[in-house]
């Protein structure tokens, strides 16, 4: 049986952040709009667990970005497919990160990714080159979270 499932990544930002990788990976940031509408309504919510970012109504401390062509529910707006979960904490990020992404560029397009990357908030730290094994720029997200471009 295939399971389910979806990447969740603490953060400071939620909004900021998925803003950051959705720019990033081409994914869109979910509306819950409806589903934070329906959850107002019923009493089940307060606006306290309501925060508003670029116009739209958000759970306080939560956003999701999914794959664009992947299903989502209509009525909620969350993904069915590639999904990436961002909440807030409350401490700080401390060390190095377990699981990382992978961004992968177009044939020969590794240079032109970085910079895209660099100019969505990204940072370059190191850049690791084991010739035919592959050719790779290590870069941390606006939080400093790590993940690479190869």
């Amino acid at each position: 049986m295939t399971l389910s499932w979806k990447l969740v990544i603490d953060s400071r930002n939620a909004p900021a952040l998925a803003d950051f990788w959705a720019e990033a990976l081409g994914y869109e940031v979910e509306n819950p709009g409806a589903l934070i509408e329906q959850l107002l309504t019923a009493g089940h919510i307060g606006e306290e667990a309501i925060a508003e970012h670029r116009g739209r109504k958000t759970f306080r401390g939560y956003a999701a970005i999914r794959h664009p062509d992947d299903p989502f529910d209509e009525t909620s707006g969350i993904g069915r497919g590639r999904r990436l979960l961002f909440q807030d904490v409350p401490e700080d990020k401390t060390g190095k990160n377990r699981l990382h992404l992978d961004i992968h560029a177009e044939p020969g397009g590794l240079d032109a990714l970085v910079a895209r990357l660099e100019t969505l908030g990204a940072t370059r730290v190191s850049e690791v080159d084991k010739g035919p094994a592959g050719h790779w720029w290590v870069l941390r997200d606006p939080e400093g979270n790590e993940f690479c471009a190869a």
